[in-house]
């Protein structure tokens, strides 16, 4: 399961032992950073009284010398709390991962249909999951974000205050996950934050729900799409997913004030929320609860049961929403009826892409032509707007775009 906003659910405890690094290392090169040299020898006996034998921990950091300071510098941010509503959506349900959500639904439906069958979770909300932790895999492949999970976790237990309660805990569970036998160190690899594998669980997420779907006698969530995709369906069924339910609708709201609160779909249809689709809901004794994350101007929406489970994965609405509304898609929908309130005229995807190849172009963008629009590609965007003597607002608009087509 991914970190973000999971890290305030667990607490590690350090004790503080001093053994000799002979112990630990007895050859190779030395550490670079003396201070994370005693806190790995001093870590030793924490782990071992968790229950990690002492073979495996000198195993595993055999080949650490240092902490991981790319760790530090993404340990930073949370986009789901900061990002505006259209950014977030729109780097994460748009025409390419619905295009290939909908392979991977035929690729591996024999899969699918046997997960489906043992956990009862949609199919479509667990290639939307997969989607938004890896890109469907994808960023396994990336040297420049996947990490050793034991020297990223010991970084943020040494180096950050912030989370070193966390990645202690996490540590200990990442070094059981090696002496089961599931992976190997060398192939223990993950997120700055720990999170593993295609799906994205931290270690004790991975202990609590991890399942040998494929049968060959390992929980691999790296290199099995089977194990993975059960594994998050394993944590949605026992968070007290809701078989044959759906997570929310989209709804259009009457004029005035709407009361606070959860009601059910009876009662908020009696109140004049209708679904904006124009279809009817499904099931009136459902409870359900308003939200409207860009405001009343912007697409509302009635939260059932399912909507709080996938939050059980990353408690924030708007990754929740946007599994939601991703699935949907995957499934068949035309997205939403009423859109963001977006201050642009929206670029699909490969024009996203086109836009960030002609920024290169122009010497102003240095990043992956991934479609995606971060920090790299809004200054890029500024800078040539302020260079064209345009507002610098960084948006990813089909008005800069045009303008660099013009270049």
């Amino acid at each position: 399961m991914s970190v973000r906003n999971v890290a305030k659910r667990f607490a590690g405890a350090v004790t503080a032992a001093s053994l000799s690094l002979a112990l630990l290392m007895p050859s190779g090169p030395a550490f670079a950073d003396s201070g994370f040299r005693q806190w790995v020898s001093g870590f030793r006996a924490t782990a071992i009284q968790g229950g990690v034998s002492g073979a495996v921990y000198d195993q595993a950091f055999r080949d650490i010398r240092d902490i991981d300071p790319v760790v530090l510098e993404k340990a930073q941010t949370q986009p789901e709390f900061t990002a505006p509503a259209w950014d977030y959506f729109d780097n994460r349900v748009h025409d390419q991962s619905v295009t290939v959500g909908r392979q991977m639904a035929r690729k591996w439906k024999p899969w699918l249909d046997r997960i489906e069958a043992r956990f009862g979770v949609d199919r479509n909300i667990l290639l939307a999951i997969w989607s938004m932790e890896s890109n469907y895999g994808e960023i396994l492949k990336r040297d420049d974000i996947m990490r050793n999970v034991v020297r990223s976790l010991a970084t943020l237990a040494y180096a950050d205050p912030k989370r070193a309660k966390f990645a202690r805990t996490q540590l200990v569970a990442a070094l059981k996950i090696l002496q089961t036998g599931d992976i190997d160190e060398s192939h223990l690899s993950g997120s700055w934050a720990g999170a593993m594998g295609h799906t994205q669980f931290i270690p004790t997420s991975y202990q609590h729900y991890a399942v040998d779907m494929d049968g060959n006698g390992k929980r691999d969530i790296w290199n099995s799409i089977p194990d993975a995709l059960a594994t998050s369906a394993n944590l949605l069924k026992k968070n007290g997913w809701q078989a044959g339910k759906t997570w929310g609708y989209e709804v259009t709201l009457p004029a005035g004030k709407l009361p606070a609160g959860s009601k059910t779909l009876a009662q908020w249809q009696a109140l004049g929320v209708v679904r904006a689709s124009g279809k009817p809901f499904k099931n009136l004794t459902d409870k359900a609860t308003l939200k409207v994350p860009d405001g009343r101007g912007g697409p509302a929406f009635l939260m059932i049961r399912n909507f709080s489970v996938i939050k059980a994965y990353n408690n924030a609405d708007k990754y929740a929403l946007a599994v939601g509304l991703l699935a949907d898609e995957i499934a068949g929908s035309n997205g939403l009826v009423q859109d963001w309130k977006r201050p642009f005229t929206k670029l699909s995807f490969e024009e996203r892409q086109e836009l960030q190849k002609r920024l290169s172009q122009h010497g102003l963008y240095e990043g992956k032509f991934d479609g995606k629009i971060g920090d790299g590609s809004k200054t890029a965007i500024m800078a040539f707007q302020a260079r064209a003597g345009l507002t610098q607002d960084g948006y990813p608009s089909l008005e800069v775009l045009k303008w660099l087509r013009r270049k």
